[in-house]
């Protein structure tokens, strides 16, 4: 029987192995379920809290004040006064706090937090990740740059540029009318409220309680954000290990054989080039190891364990 000929390895062959371990890595990681829950809570948050800021709205400027405004401005025009239909609002503790002025004078100060119903580029990045990594995008180029901007090279730039033509913050060339989620998110909930555009102009004082609660809905914005970049950084630590190892992989069973250690569903590759880094740290099952989540047990199974263990000893005495 004729021996059956090794696959070899190239460049382009690896680079398709090391997707399908990055997203079998993704898929089994608890920050993938961490950033999931984050999208979840923080839609849940944003839906109360449009009730919330309405509710705080309308306590200081009442429907009936509003509707008196637009009847003097459509009977005089700017002089009637000023409406502004907006998203973005300031709500302010009613509660001081102590703080000192610039010459060390006691003084009180209220603190306040900025609530915006639309959403920047940097949030929408995060809260579609999964939906623009399916459509071919990088939705991970910024987190990946981290603070090291000198590593913005064209590849980022571009990136950046499907990123935006996406999500509707590039430039428009499309007459068809489509829709971006920069708008959608823009357009989501609106108030009419008394005043100028400028946000800072729109605070709205309320019971300390509330104040936290609208404190605790912008963090659970931020939590997206956070979550995405837990993601990454944990995906990505697995992948730069990963990628190494798959360099001194000369064939395709070597990453074959790391992959049934893993679970990983990999099919038959077609194989090249080959590799001198044959670092023994990297050999498929030490690599395995090093890639293999840590999972922290639960409280009932260590209570099972904890059973099981005492059962054995009580046997062996026995």
């Amino acid at each position: 029987m004729e021996k059956q000929k090794r696959q070899t390895l190239n460049a382009d062959k690896r680079k398709v192995i090391a997707d399908i371990f990055q997203q079998h890595f993704e898929d089994n990681s608890k920050y993938k379920k961490q950033h999931q829950d984050a999208i979840t809570n923080y839609n849940k948050m944003r839906e109360q809290a449009k009730v919330e800021i309405n509710g705080l709205v309308r306590y200081h400027q009442p429907q009936e004040d509003v509707d008196t405004i637009r009847g003097m401005i459509n009977k005089y025009g700017e002089s009637g006064g000023h409406l502004y239909h907006d998203n973005c609002f300031h709500v302010q503790n009613s509660t001081p706090r102590m703080d000192t002025d610039y010459n060390g004078n006691p003084v009180e100060k209220f603190d306040d937090v900025h609530i915006e119903f639309k959403a920047n580029k940097e949030f929408l990045t995060s809260y579609y990740r999964d939906e623009l990594r399916s459509k071919g995008l990088d939705p991970d180029y910024d987190v990946r740059l981290g603070d090291d901007y000198g590593k913005r090279n064209p590849t980022y730039y571009n990136a950046e540029s499907n990123i935006d033509k996406y999500l509707g913050f590039g430039s428009r060339n499309d007459a068809t009318g489509k829709s971006f989620y920069k708008d959608k998110w823009k357009e989501d909930f609106k108030l009419w409220v008394i005043g100028t555009s400028y946000c800072h102009s729109r605070m709205f004082q309320a019971h300390e309680d509330t104040y936290k609660w609208f404190k605790s809905f912008e963090v659970a914005k931020e939590n997206v954000i956070l979550a995405h970049k837990n993601l990454f950084t944990h995906v990505d630590r697995k992948m730069e290990k990963l990628k190494l190892g798959l360099k001194s992989y000369r064939y395709f069973d070597q990453a074959k054989e790391l992959a049934d250690k893993l679970g990983v569903a990999l099919n038959e590759s077609v194989l090249n080039e080959s590799s001198s880094m044959a670092l023994s740290i990297y050999s498929p099952t030490n690599l395995a190891d090093l890639l293999t989540d840590e999972v922290e047990q639960t409280r009932e199974e260590k209570i099972a364990i904890a059973k099981q263990l005492l059962q054995e000893q009580q046997n062996s005495l026995n």
